[in-house]
């Protein structure tokens, strides 16, 4: 029989639909009897159905942990989600399988799975066994199951407490670090109804710190402590805080223990932040400066606070008014380098010393310091001196004083005249050497000058003595040795009366 091209194709297509229904139906079965196999109610088995490389049918589970994988073919996709764990899985679908199921297990010793493959018709089934009870969808589900003993790991090993607590404050579960610290604290193991921390505020903070009394009643811990809700209740962390609250504690009492010091300075004390703002102050700077307390406690800027010191008249009045502001900003970057030291003289006739000190972060203070004592005793001093060197300067006798190292620390006009030197002059100190020079200068070589030196040095046999000197141009003296307080030695050189030439006790035009 002659068959047109068209009756062709339509045979080929009824062919082609019966061949297509039978391969559905073949397959379907294979499918139905596998997936029969599954237990419906367990959902937390994996479970895949390959036909050749090719996935048919897989449960929910299943499908998470291929979806992130990418492969030629659906089983090389299941292979490389395995292959790390699992690395005798089989990389071709079609492997001749043992007429029984096949059993891969993993490379971790630890882990509770185990791959089970078996032939079913002409269809494989791929299943992800577990040898204890899952734990949850999410986990079996998960690309990793060992992040389950991960997170044992991690919890059970913590170094810091961590709790479940359901809505009435139960304890469900808790790891080994509460199990200690209930164990210091309480001295027994961990009840369920009585938490280690029971004075969480129902309505606070999520975190919050609080005490523990451990050991003999006496020593304290101190935890911060995080609430965070969960399945109806709450997980808890105490993070271990008793080194910060003793740092806290030991600063407190240090910065309480300046502030008492300070109290007691008789020096005032200013101290500004880096924003230049006064932070701090003692009761000596508001006797010392008239401040008003309640000014100093508003906190004002440095600015405002030397602006008051020289309203009041407590600082020297500036000769140009329109440069204070530039004169102030000079002041503090010389005390931020510790370098502003100044001495003012004030209207009422006191005198303050006033030093700018750096301090951390950018602060800095200033001292007060009232010296007007010290300068009085000071000028009292220099002029005791210089009576006394107007009194020296008076006599006829040429006088020199030695200290106890033999170095010259006082003469007398008539001295500088008699030897032609000047020693306010030199720089550096004049010693019983460099006089020796001087005397032999003008009085020759003389056995006087030697012994004058050890007596001048030694500290044996200090009593008055004398001994003549005659000067290369025939003038005769009479040098009196007289030993003073403290090891000194005063020398006078006493014209002799018989001698036609006596001591000219003009000044020496040379010298002045």
């Amino acid at each position: 029989m002659d068959y047109s091209v068209w009756q062709w194709v339509g045979m080929s297509a009824v062919c082609g639909v019966a061949c297509t229904a039978s391969i559905n139906w073949y397959f379907g079965s294979a499918r139905e009897d596998a997936v029969a196999r599954i237990p419906i109610a367990d959902q937390s088995l994996c479970v895949f159905l390959f036909d050749g490389a090719d996935l048919v049918s897989s449960t929910a589970s299943a499908d998470v942990l291929l979806s992130e994988q990418k492969g030629d073919t659906d089983w090389d996709s299941l292979r490389q989600a395995l292959i790390d764990r699992f690395p005798t899985f089989p990389a071709d679908a079609e492997l001749t399988l043992p007429a029984g199921p096949t059993v891969i297990a993993s490379v971790h010793s630890n882990d509770p799975w185990r791959v089970l493959i078996e032939r079913l018709n002409d269809a494989v089934r791929v299943e992800l066994v577990a040898t204890q009870p899952p734990v949850s969808d999410q986990l079996l589900a998960g690309t990793e199951t060992g992040e389950l003993s991960t997170l044992r790991h991690v919890t059970q090993n913590a170094p810091y407490p961590i709790w479940h607590a359901d809505g009435a404050g139960n304890i469900l579960w808790h790891n080994p670090a509460y199990e200690a610290v209930y164990a210091r604290a309480r001295g027994q193991a961990p009840s369920p109804t009585a938490p280690l921390f029971d004075d969480m505020p129902e309505d606070g903070p999520d975190t919050y710190r609080s005490k523990l009394v451990v050991g003999d009643g006496i020593a304290q811990e101190w935890y911060d402590v995080t609430r965070l809700p969960h399945d109806g209740g709450h997980v808890f962390y105490a993070n271990d805080v008793t080194p910060v609250v003793s740092a806290e504690t030991a600063q407190r009492n240090f910065v309480q223990t300046l502030a008492k010091t300070f109290a007691q300075l008789s020096i005032g004390l200013a101290i500004f932040d880096r924003n230049m703002q006064l932070v701090l102050f003692n009761p000596a700077l508001t006797d010392l400066t008239a401040l008003p307390p309640d000014f100093l406690s508003a906190k004002p800027n440095l600015l405002s606070f030397f602006d008051r010191l020289r309203d009041a008249r407590v600082m020297p009045e500036p000769k140009d008014y329109n440069s204070w502001r530039e004169q102030m900003t000079a002041m503090v970057a010389q005390a931020n380098d510790g370098r502003y030291t100044e001495t003012w003289a004030l209207p009422s006739g006191a005198t303050y010393r006033v030093t700018g000190r750096p301090h951390p972060d950018g602060a800095v203070a200033f001292l007060f310091e009232d010296i007007s004592a010290e300068m009085s005793l000071t000028r009292r001093f220099r002029a005791d001196l210089e009576l006394n060197q107007n009194i020296l300067d008076a006599l006829d006798d040429a006088v020199v004083v030695f200290s106890n190292s033999g170095t010259l620390t006082v003469s007398n006009r008539a001295y500088c005249s008699l030897w032609q030197i000047d020693p306010d002059s030199s720089f550096a100190d004049i010693g019983i050497i460099d006089t020796m020079r001087d005397w032999q200068r003008l009085g020759g070589s003389n056995p006087l000058w030697g012994e004058l030196r050890d007596f001048i040095l030694g500290q044996d046999n200090r009593m008055t003595w004398s001994a003549p000197v005659t000067l290369t141009d025939g003038r005769g003296f009479d040098c009196v040795i007289h030993p003073m307080q403290h090891g000194a030695t005063l020398v006078r050189f006493v014209p002799t009366p018989s001698l036609p030439g006596l001591i000219d006790h003009a000044p020496n035009t040379a010298l002045a």
